[in-house]
């Protein structure tokens, strides 16, 4: 066909296609009309209204097999009253027939053996009934019975294409069912994942208060009697002050890490410098008794973002450096840099950095670095991080500093709409 020629270029054209293979055209326009819906009861009745408007038959009625693969309920018709034909038995006439033989099944009413299965049909005006059985992937999902109130004449090409029009019905099904099972474990998902934040919340409420209530007992009970306690005894009480304040702060964190992802966001132009000042104020004290530098950006820059995420972001990245940069910690480095899609706020440091096969597990819930034993925390810093950042739409990674420490970046993408 290509002999004199390298290629051929053919506009496509459903009329014109219609005009040479009426067969193709049918099936191109049931795939199209099925492919258009997601519900199963749409793709049914879809396919039944299709197959009324191409074929000259009267009614159209799709069962589809139950789960024990011994029943077929009627779940699509059209053209007729379905009354006395909603159930049927894979052993019970042509319809179970088609079915359980998974054959193609043309019949005339007349020469049923169920003889009142035949009045029934009979009295509604029918004098042949054609089965389709609906495979999809070696698995029979129901049958197509049509039924139409003259003869038809059928031929091979007439049954292969209705063969075809059952297969492409019964995968359409079978991506509904995908389809309704994918929101189905959505919403499974969402309930789950409701009932474990309203966990987190009632539990770390529930525990605030005893926590604190235990710093007070043991601290007023060391006040108090630390005079007839030994070193042994004043020490225990230190110890359970020092316990309980990890425990408020474990649950405060707990707090924020939900906040932080579910809390609504108030998108606004901010300005970096203002959060950037008050955090400075913030950590003023430490910095100077560390003698470490503050570095940020000369220029202020405005970003749309949630104030309150950001300003969390922030504290979390310089709070991390300053308990994990070790003692010769000399410098925390604010910067500000933006491209295409992104503005990207990143927090490094020049202390004792993180082992590259960390990078990527530090932003999991509760993982710490290895650096970090022996040092107070929860280990939901970086993960509150990532939250945020990804409900900004962007990302967070960590890369080794120049020449030590690390840098962690947050991207914020430049599409969020708000004030």
């Amino acid at each position: 066909m290509l002999r004199d020629k390298k290629y051929i270029s053919i506009d496509f054209s459903e009329t014109d296609l219609t005009e040479r293979n009426k067969e193709l055209s049918v099936i191109l326009d049931i795939s199209n009309f099925l492919s258009s819906f997601l519900k199963i009861d749409d793709v049914l009745n879809g396919a039944a209204f299709k197959m009324l408007e191409h074929f000259e038959f009267d009614a159209c009625r799709i069962y589809l097999m139950d789960k024990s693969g011994r029943h077929l309920n009627l779940a699509a018709f059209l053209g007729t009253d379905p009354g006395g034909l909603e159930y049927v038995g894979i052993t019970e006439g042509f319809t179970g027939k088609a079915a359980r033989t998974r054959s193609f099944i043309a019949q005339h009413v007349s020469e049923l053996e169920d003889k009142e299965r035949a009045a029934l049909l009979t009295s509604k005006g029918f004098k042949i009934i054609i089965c389709v059985p609906l495979i999809a992937v070696g698995e029979v999902v129901g049958v197509m019975n049509m039924a139409s109130g003259k003869l038809i004449k059928l031929d091979q090409k007439m049954i292969d294409l209705l063969e075809v029009i059952g297969n492409q019905i019964s995968v359409a099904v079978k991506n509904a069912r995908l389809y309704e099972n994918i929101l189905k474990k959505k919403d499974e998902l969402l309930e789950k994942k409701n009932m474990i934040e309203f966990f987190a919340y009632s539990t770390s409420h529930d525990l605030k208060g005893p926590a604190i209530a235990i710093h007070g007992i043991s601290k007023l009970l060391n006040k108090k009697y630390g005079h007839v306690l030994n070193d042994k005894g004043r020490d225990y009480c230190e110890n359970i002050q020092k316990i309980s304040e990890q425990i408020v702060t474990l649950v405060e964190k707990i707090n924020i890490y939900v906040q932080a992802k579910v809390a609504p966001l108030n998108i606004e132009d901010i300005r970096i410098g203002g959060i950037l000042s008050e955090l400075k104020e913030e950590f003023s004290s430490v910095l100077e008794s560390r003698h470490i530098n503050w570095v940020e950006p000369k220029d202020d820059h405005i970003i749309k973002a949630d104030r309150l995420s950001i300003n969390r972001v922030l504290r979390n990245l310089v709070d991390n450096a300053l308990k994990y940069g070790g003692d010769n910690l000399s410098e925390i480095m604010i910067g500000y840099r933006e491209n295409e899609d992104f503005r990207i706020l990143s927090v490094g440091d020049d202390g004792v950095g993180i082992k590259k096969d960390q990078y990527d597990k530090i932003f999991q819930v509760y993982q710490r670095e290895e650096t970090s034993r022996g040092i107070a925390g929860a280990g939901l810093g970086l993960a509150i991080v990532k939250e945020v950042a990804e409900r900004h739409g962007g990302k967070v990674w960590a890369e080794p500093g120049p020449e030590k420490g690390t840098t962690f970046y947050v991207a914020i993408s430049k599409k969020l709409q708000g004030k």
